[in-house]
Protein backbone atom coordinates (compact mmCIF):
# COMPACT_ATOMS: atom_id res chain seq x y z
CA UNK A 1 0.00 0.00 0.00
CA UNK A 2 2.24 2.72 -1.25
CA UNK A 3 1.38 6.27 0.84
CA UNK A 4 -2.23 4.80 0.26
CA UNK A 5 -3.56 7.44 2.88
CA UNK A 6 -1.50 10.61 1.36
CA UNK A 7 -2.93 9.17 -2.46
CA UNK A 8 -6.99 9.66 -0.65
CA UNK A 9 -5.41 12.83 1.09
CA UNK A 10 -4.96 14.08 -2.27
CA UNK A 11 -7.95 13.01 -4.29
CA UNK A 12 -9.94 14.44 -1.54
CA UNK A 13 -8.60 17.80 -1.89
CA UNK A 14 -8.21 17.67 -6.14
CA UNK A 15 -11.69 16.43 -5.72
CA UNK A 16 -13.19 19.49 -3.58
CA UNK A 17 -10.94 22.12 -6.25
CA UNK A 18 -12.62 20.41 -9.35
CA UNK A 19 -13.74 24.15 -10.76
CA UNK A 20 -13.09 26.31 -7.95
CA UNK A 21 -12.07 29.53 -8.47
CA UNK A 22 -11.53 31.90 -5.56
CA UNK A 23 -13.81 35.11 -7.15
CA UNK A 24 -12.25 38.12 -4.71
CA UNK A 25 -8.93 37.34 -6.05
CA UNK A 26 -9.58 38.99 -8.95
CA UNK A 27 -11.13 42.13 -7.10
CA UNK A 28 -8.21 42.64 -5.11
CA UNK A 29 -4.72 43.89 -6.00
CA UNK A 30 -3.08 41.22 -4.11
CA UNK A 31 -3.74 37.36 -3.81
CA UNK A 32 -3.81 36.07 -0.46
CA UNK A 33 -1.42 33.27 -0.26
CA UNK A 34 -1.44 30.80 2.56
CA UNK A 35 1.67 27.97 3.04
CA UNK A 36 1.87 25.91 5.72
CA UNK A 37 6.11 25.65 5.81
CA UNK A 38 8.71 27.87 5.08
CA UNK A 39 10.37 26.19 2.20
CA UNK A 40 7.30 26.56 0.23
CA UNK A 41 6.63 30.27 1.35
CA UNK A 42 10.02 31.34 0.59
CA UNK A 43 9.66 30.00 -3.14
CA UNK A 44 5.83 31.47 -3.25
CA UNK A 45 7.10 34.49 -2.10
CA UNK A 46 9.87 34.44 -5.24
CA UNK A 47 7.81 33.48 -7.85
CA UNK A 48 4.75 35.85 -6.58
CA UNK A 49 7.08 38.97 -6.21
CA UNK A 50 4.70 42.17 -5.04
CA UNK A 51 1.81 40.64 -6.38
CA UNK A 52 0.83 38.73 -3.60
CA UNK A 53 0.58 38.54 0.09
CA UNK A 54 2.19 35.52 1.63
CA UNK A 55 1.08 34.16 4.75
CA UNK A 56 3.56 31.21 6.35
CA UNK A 57 2.02 29.21 9.28
CA UNK A 58 5.07 27.58 10.59
CA UNK A 59 8.24 29.56 11.52
CA UNK A 60 11.64 28.79 12.21
CA UNK A 61 12.42 26.10 14.51
CA UNK A 62 8.79 24.30 14.26
CA UNK A 63 8.20 21.09 13.47
CA UNK A 64 5.73 20.05 10.18
CA UNK A 65 5.35 16.45 11.86
CA UNK A 66 4.18 18.01 14.93
CA UNK A 67 2.33 20.99 13.95
CA UNK A 68 -1.38 21.66 14.67
CA UNK A 69 -3.06 24.93 13.46
CA UNK A 70 -4.30 26.94 15.74
CA UNK A 71 -8.05 29.02 15.60
CA UNK A 72 -5.92 31.71 14.05
CA UNK A 73 -3.99 29.58 11.07
CA UNK A 74 -8.00 28.26 10.14
CA UNK A 75 -9.23 31.82 10.07
CA UNK A 76 -6.38 33.00 7.27
CA UNK A 77 -6.86 29.00 5.63
CA UNK A 78 -10.54 30.57 5.66
CA UNK A 79 -9.74 34.04 4.36
CA UNK A 80 -7.40 32.52 1.46
CA UNK A 81 -7.16 32.68 -2.17
CA UNK A 82 -4.39 29.81 -2.87
CA UNK A 83 -3.21 27.55 0.04
CA UNK A 84 -0.15 25.15 -0.48
CA UNK A 85 1.66 22.76 1.45
CA UNK A 86 3.92 20.19 1.17
CA UNK A 87 1.94 16.94 1.15
CA UNK A 88 2.67 13.35 1.46
CA UNK A 89 1.68 13.42 4.91
CA UNK A 90 4.45 16.08 6.22
CA UNK A 91 2.19 18.33 7.95
CA UNK A 92 0.34 14.77 9.11
CA UNK A 93 -2.04 16.81 11.82
CA UNK A 94 -3.42 19.49 9.83
CA UNK A 95 -4.80 16.85 7.26
CA UNK A 96 -8.09 17.33 8.67
CA UNK A 97 -7.67 21.47 8.47
CA UNK A 98 -6.57 21.39 4.99
CA UNK A 99 -9.75 18.96 3.87
CA UNK A 100 -12.56 21.51 5.27
CA UNK A 101 -10.44 24.64 3.58
CA UNK A 102 -10.58 22.72 0.25
CA UNK A 103 -14.33 21.81 0.85
CA UNK A 104 -15.23 25.33 1.54
CA UNK A 105 -14.10 25.78 -2.31
CA UNK A 106 -10.56 27.21 -1.77
CA UNK A 107 -7.51 26.49 -3.73
CA UNK A 108 -5.30 23.76 -2.06
CA UNK A 109 -2.48 22.68 -3.62
CA UNK A 110 0.16 19.98 -2.54
CA UNK A 111 3.67 21.57 -4.13
CA UNK A 112 4.89 17.61 -4.32
CA UNK A 113 1.71 16.82 -6.83
CA UNK A 114 4.22 16.96 -10.06
CA UNK A 115 6.97 14.63 -8.54
CA UNK A 116 6.46 11.31 -10.16
CA UNK A 117 5.84 8.35 -7.65
CA UNK A 118 9.04 6.74 -9.60
CA UNK A 119 10.95 9.49 -7.79
CA UNK A 120 9.63 9.59 -4.41
CA UNK A 121 11.66 7.38 -1.79
CA UNK A 122 9.86 4.78 0.37
CA UNK A 123 12.32 3.82 2.91
CA UNK A 124 11.64 0.64 5.05
CA UNK A 125 11.13 2.41 8.13
CA UNK A 126 9.03 4.68 6.58
CA UNK A 127 6.09 2.13 7.02
CA UNK A 128 4.73 2.10 3.92
CA UNK A 129 4.87 6.09 3.44
CA UNK A 130 6.83 8.25 1.15
CA UNK A 131 9.16 10.34 2.25
CA UNK A 132 8.08 14.36 2.24
CA UNK A 133 11.38 16.00 2.48
CA UNK A 134 11.71 16.27 -0.98
CA UNK A 135 13.20 20.12 -0.48
CA UNK A 136 16.09 18.36 0.20
CA UNK A 137 16.97 17.61 -3.40
CA UNK A 138 17.16 21.15 -5.27
CA UNK A 139 15.74 19.33 -8.14
CA UNK A 140 12.99 18.11 -7.05
CA UNK A 141 12.38 21.19 -5.23
CA UNK A 142 12.73 22.85 -9.05
CA UNK A 143 9.06 20.91 -9.64
CA UNK A 144 7.40 22.22 -6.54
CA UNK A 145 8.48 25.57 -8.45
CA UNK A 146 7.10 24.64 -11.48
CA UNK A 147 3.50 23.58 -9.61
CA UNK A 148 3.44 27.10 -7.71
CA UNK A 149 3.94 28.90 -10.79
CA UNK A 150 1.39 26.92 -12.85
CA UNK A 151 -1.18 27.15 -9.93
CA UNK A 152 -0.46 31.35 -9.41
CA UNK A 153 -1.07 31.35 -13.39
CA UNK A 154 -4.40 29.80 -12.91
CA UNK A 155 -5.89 31.50 -10.24
CA UNK A 156 -4.42 35.56 -11.02
CA UNK A 157 -3.93 35.30 -15.04
CA UNK A 158 -3.10 39.05 -15.55
CA UNK A 159 0.10 38.30 -13.70
CA UNK A 160 0.85 35.37 -15.57
CA UNK A 161 3.75 36.82 -17.37
CA UNK A 162 5.30 37.85 -13.88
CA UNK A 163 5.43 34.82 -12.32
CA UNK A 164 6.76 32.67 -15.22
CA UNK A 165 9.88 35.43 -15.12
CA UNK A 166 10.27 35.06 -11.71
CA UNK A 167 9.81 31.14 -11.59
CA UNK A 168 12.53 30.79 -14.78
CA UNK A 169 14.94 32.82 -12.61
CA UNK A 170 14.30 30.84 -9.61
CA UNK A 171 14.70 27.65 -11.36
CA UNK A 172 18.13 28.98 -13.08
CA UNK A 173 19.01 30.03 -9.69
CA UNK A 174 18.08 26.39 -8.43
CA UNK A 175 20.03 24.63 -10.89
CA UNK A 176 23.27 26.49 -10.10
CA UNK A 177 23.04 25.73 -6.25
CA UNK A 178 22.87 22.04 -6.89
CA UNK A 179 26.25 22.67 -9.47
CA UNK A 180 27.56 24.22 -6.22
CA UNK A 181 26.50 21.35 -3.95
CA UNK A 182 27.54 18.31 -6.34
CA UNK A 183 31.04 20.43 -6.58
CA UNK A 184 31.86 20.96 -2.80
CA UNK A 185 29.85 16.90 -1.54
CA UNK A 186 32.81 15.65 -4.14
CA UNK A 187 35.41 16.83 -2.60
CA UNK A 188 34.74 15.13 0.85
CA UNK A 189 36.88 11.83 0.67
CA UNK A 190 35.15 9.28 -0.21
CA UNK A 191 35.22 6.86 2.59
CA UNK A 192 33.81 10.26 4.91
CA UNK A 193 30.56 10.50 2.70
CA UNK A 194 28.39 9.30 5.82
CA UNK A 195 25.64 12.38 6.90
CA UNK A 196 24.30 10.87 10.45
CA UNK A 197 21.46 13.59 11.64
CA UNK A 198 18.78 13.40 14.56
CA UNK A 199 16.21 12.38 12.36
CA UNK A 200 15.86 10.96 8.76
CA UNK A 201 15.02 13.93 7.16
CA UNK A 202 18.30 14.20 4.27
CA UNK A 203 17.34 11.14 2.01
CA UNK A 204 16.95 13.03 -0.90
CA UNK A 205 19.82 14.92 -0.53
CA UNK A 206 21.89 11.48 0.35
CA UNK A 207 20.61 9.76 -2.99
CA UNK A 208 21.18 13.34 -4.73
CA UNK A 209 25.01 13.95 -4.06
CA UNK A 210 25.93 10.10 -3.26
CA UNK A 211 26.03 10.24 0.74
CA UNK A 212 24.97 7.42 3.19
CA UNK A 213 22.37 8.89 5.42
CA UNK A 214 21.78 7.35 8.76
CA UNK A 215 19.50 9.28 11.24
CA UNK A 216 18.95 8.64 14.80
CA UNK A 217 14.50 8.79 14.49
CA UNK A 218 12.94 7.65 11.59
CA UNK A 219 10.68 9.69 8.92
CA UNK A 220 8.57 11.32 11.89
CA UNK A 221 10.19 13.23 14.74
CA UNK A 222 7.60 11.47 16.96
CA UNK A 223 9.36 8.02 16.91
CA UNK A 224 12.06 7.37 19.70
CA UNK A 225 15.62 6.10 18.73
CA UNK A 226 16.35 3.07 20.77
CA UNK A 227 19.10 1.88 23.10
CA UNK A 228 20.43 -0.40 19.61
CA UNK A 229 19.76 2.43 16.88
CA UNK A 230 22.81 4.11 19.08
CA UNK A 231 24.85 1.59 19.66
CA UNK A 232 24.87 0.66 15.85
CA UNK A 233 25.55 4.26 14.63
CA UNK A 234 27.96 4.37 17.74
CA UNK A 235 30.04 1.28 15.63
CA UNK A 236 29.57 2.90 12.40
CA UNK A 237 31.33 5.86 13.62
CA UNK A 238 33.99 4.09 15.33
CA UNK A 239 34.64 1.68 12.71
CA UNK A 240 34.51 4.05 9.76
CA UNK A 241 35.86 6.72 11.27
CA UNK A 242 33.51 9.46 10.28
CA UNK A 243 34.85 12.84 11.97
CA UNK A 244 31.70 14.77 12.59
CA UNK A 245 27.69 14.48 12.96
CA UNK A 246 24.85 16.95 12.76
CA UNK A 247 21.95 18.10 15.12
CA UNK A 248 19.03 19.58 13.93
CA UNK A 249 17.16 23.10 14.12
CA UNK A 250 14.13 21.35 14.70
CA UNK A 251 14.45 18.63 16.71
CA UNK A 252 16.35 18.06 20.14
CA UNK A 253 20.02 16.94 19.78
CA UNK A 254 20.12 14.45 23.18
CA UNK A 255 20.44 11.56 20.55
CA UNK A 256 23.01 13.15 19.09
CA UNK A 257 25.01 13.98 22.34
CA UNK A 258 24.33 10.27 23.13
CA UNK A 259 26.63 9.26 19.69
CA UNK A 260 29.39 11.23 20.65
CA UNK A 261 29.27 10.03 24.28
CA UNK A 262 29.35 6.69 23.01
CA UNK A 263 31.95 7.08 20.35
CA UNK A 264 34.08 8.97 23.10
CA UNK A 265 33.95 6.07 25.62
CA UNK A 266 35.50 3.98 22.15
CA UNK A 267 38.54 6.25 22.34
CA UNK A 268 36.95 7.93 19.06
CA UNK A 269 36.09 12.10 19.01
CA UNK A 270 33.41 12.99 17.00
CA UNK A 271 32.28 16.49 16.66
CA UNK A 272 29.42 18.29 16.05
CA UNK A 273 29.95 20.01 12.46
CA UNK A 274 26.85 22.34 12.59
CA UNK A 275 23.61 22.68 13.25
CA UNK A 276 21.96 21.80 9.99
CA UNK A 277 17.99 22.99 8.37
CA UNK A 278 16.29 20.19 7.88
CA UNK A 279 12.32 20.53 8.63
CA UNK A 280 12.73 24.56 8.75
CA UNK A 281 14.93 27.15 7.36
CA UNK A 282 16.66 29.80 9.74
CA UNK A 283 15.48 33.20 11.01
CA UNK A 284 13.09 35.62 9.35
CA UNK A 285 15.67 37.99 7.37
CA UNK A 286 18.42 36.10 7.55
CA UNK A 287 20.07 34.55 4.08
CA UNK A 288 19.68 31.07 6.01
CA UNK A 289 16.10 31.34 6.48
CA UNK A 290 15.47 31.42 2.70
CA UNK A 291 15.49 27.98 0.86
CA UNK A 292 18.62 28.66 -1.25
CA UNK A 293 20.52 30.06 2.03
CA UNK A 294 19.12 26.67 4.19
CA UNK A 295 20.55 24.54 1.38
CA UNK A 296 23.50 26.22 1.37
CA UNK A 297 24.14 26.65 4.85
CA UNK A 298 24.10 22.88 4.98
CA UNK A 299 25.93 21.84 2.31
CA UNK A 300 28.78 23.88 3.13
CA UNK A 301 28.60 22.55 6.62
CA UNK A 302 28.74 19.18 5.88
CA UNK A 303 31.55 19.55 3.06
CA UNK A 304 33.70 21.44 5.46
CA UNK A 305 32.69 18.82 8.53
CA UNK A 306 33.39 15.97 6.86
CA UNK A 307 36.88 16.86 5.83
CA UNK A 308 35.72 18.23 2.34
CA UNK A 309 36.86 22.22 0.71
CA UNK A 310 34.22 24.79 0.66
CA UNK A 311 33.68 28.46 0.84
CA UNK A 312 33.57 29.58 4.30
CA UNK A 313 30.90 31.92 3.03
CA UNK A 314 29.05 29.47 0.59
CA UNK A 315 27.70 29.20 -2.62
CA UNK A 316 26.60 32.91 -3.21
CA UNK A 317 29.51 34.68 -0.39
CA UNK A 318 26.04 35.35 1.76
CA UNK A 319 26.27 32.51 4.82
CA UNK A 320 26.95 34.47 8.17
CA UNK A 321 30.65 33.84 9.34
CA UNK A 322 30.46 31.24 11.68
CA UNK A 323 27.52 29.79 10.50
CA UNK A 324 28.74 26.29 9.34
CA UNK A 325 31.42 26.04 12.27
CA UNK A 326 30.69 23.00 14.30
CA UNK A 327 30.79 22.80 18.55
CA UNK A 328 31.56 19.86 20.46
Amino acid sequence: MKGALGLCIAALLLGFNVGCRSQPAAQRDRLQVVVTTGMIADVVQAVSGDRADVRGLMGPGIDPHLYKPTRTDIAFLSQADVVFYNGLLLEGKMTDALIRTANAGKKVVAVTEKIPEEFLLEPDAFAGHHDPHVWMDPTAWIKAVTVIEQTLREVDPGNSTTYEANATELRDNLERLDRYAQQVLESVPSDRRVLVTAHDAFNYFGRRYGYEVMGIQGISTESEAGVLDISRLVELLVSRRIPAVFVESTVSDRNIRALIDGARARGQEVAIGAELYSDAMGAPGTYEGTYIGMIDHNVTAIARALGGTAPERGFSGRLAADAVAGNS
